[in-house]
């Protein structure tokens, strides 16, 4: 794959990686309110693209596959936005641990800018809910998207640990690949077809991404305390995200890692 320089618009993986390392560097530059606003942005715009997928799972018309797979593709609406317009995505953001692992900056500076994005992540989320509470989605579709939202999140909030550890690994692993292919790309076009395949992959195989959960998770319990259910607790609520976030962490760092080993190791070294 050649670079602008040889008349294309795609980044080879060594300079990828290289990239990565800057970018990095960029994102522990931003102020703390800078990113705090990026980061409810793309809580937000994870949230838009959550919704646009129960929006269309939510059609009883559908064939179960054809089902996930179009709700996949609506899915991909939240990291294209992030890709194109800007903002600062937690999963993401665990490749910045190839800066890490280059010396530009501490391990502890970047999970300090970590806990912030993930915070600002968590407030965009939960604004998207409150919006789609008041505009009333859950009644939409004749009530099916509420007892989609339902039984989302119930399913999510039931899983063991351990379960929801390995989803994690591997779904960070597909978005940190999308991310990655993205930004080597100098197009929306670019950007866009790197975002399709690895987020319409995830989310057909039912494996987990931690900002999303912060909608799905708090839409669906809001909306079975309106009908009285109780199949989405609070406590499994927490413990699904914790573990997913460790997973989200486990799978973008490796990811991060292994570019690291094959591109950067040797260059720094001289090896």
């Amino acid at each position: 794959m050649a670079d602008s320089e040889n008349g294309t618009v795609m980044l080879p993986p060594a300079k990828t990686q290289a990239a990565f390392v800057h970018i990095g560097f960029a994102k522990t530059r931003l102020t703390r309110s800078r990113a705090f606003v990026l980061a409810v942005l793309a809580g937000m715009f994870v949230a838009l693209g959550a919704s646009f997928m129960l929006m269309v799972r939510a059609d009883s018309g559908l064939p179960p596959t054809i089902s996930l797979v179009l709700g996949g593709l609506a899915f991909c609406l939240g990291l294209f936005l992030v890709l194109v317009a800007g903002a600062e995505l937690f999963t993401g953001n665990c490749l910045m641990a190839i800066g890490a692992l280059d010396g530009r900056y501490s391990l502890a500076r970047m999970v300090r800018k970590w806990a912030l994005v993930y915070a600002g992540n968590a407030v965009g989320s939960l604004l998207v809910v409150a919006l789609l509470l008041l505009s009333d989605f859950p009644a939409m579709q004749g009530g099916a998207v509420g007892e989609l939202a339902c039984t989302v999140a119930a399913s999510k909030a039931s899983l063991s640990p351990l379960v929801a550890l390995s989803r994690g690994v591997l779904c960070n692993i597909l978005v940190c690949l999308a991310v990655w292919m993205g930004s080597a790309g100098k197009t929306v076009c670019d950007k866009l077809a790197a975002t399709i395949l690895p987020v319409v992959s995830f989310v057909v195989l039912g494996f987990e991404h931690s900002v999303a959960n912060m909608f799905f998770l708090p839409l669906g319990f809001i909306v079975q305390s309106a009908t009285g259910a109780a199949s989405v607790t609070v406590g499994g609520m927490l413990l699904n995200l914790l573990f997913v976030t460790v997973g989200n962490i486990i799978g973008g760092v490796a990811v991060a890692a292994a570019y690291w080993f094959v591109y950067g190791r040797d260059e720094r070294k001289g090896e």
